[in-house]
């Protein structure tokens, strides 16, 4: 398989999990714009770990497979996030699991 096949296949498996992973930081209360921002900047964190992670440090001197890696992490987040965890009420419900409660909702 081509490097650019299997960094690209690394980031859409690390992109489809990555929904799960932000819901734990994202807050119910927060408005859509905001939780997208942070998705997004999640993603192009997760996306520049991966290519680390994949192919060392030395890799990011490939700009087109390194952002093809990112992007891909990026696409296969939102994709798997609005196909998937979101019609699942999966997200969701870590969001508000992980969501402290104040001595006023606690009631």
């Amino acid at each position: 398989m081509s490097a650019t096949l299997e960094s690209l296949t690394t980031g859409v498996q690390v992109g489809t999990v990555l929904p799960l992973l932000t819901a734990v930081v994202q807050r119910p209360a927060w408005s859509a714009k905001y939780k997208k921002v942070v998705a997004v900047v999640v993603a192009l964190v997760a996306g520049v770990a991966t290519v680390a992670a994949d192919s060392g440090w030395d890799q990011f001197e490939h700009g087109k497979l390194t952002m093809a890696t990112i992007l891909g992490v990026l696409a296969a987040s939102q994709t798997s996030y609005d196909l998937v965890w979101k019609p699942s009420k999966l997200a969701p419900i870590i969001e508000a699991l992980t969501t402290k409660k104040t001595p006023q909702q606690a009631e």
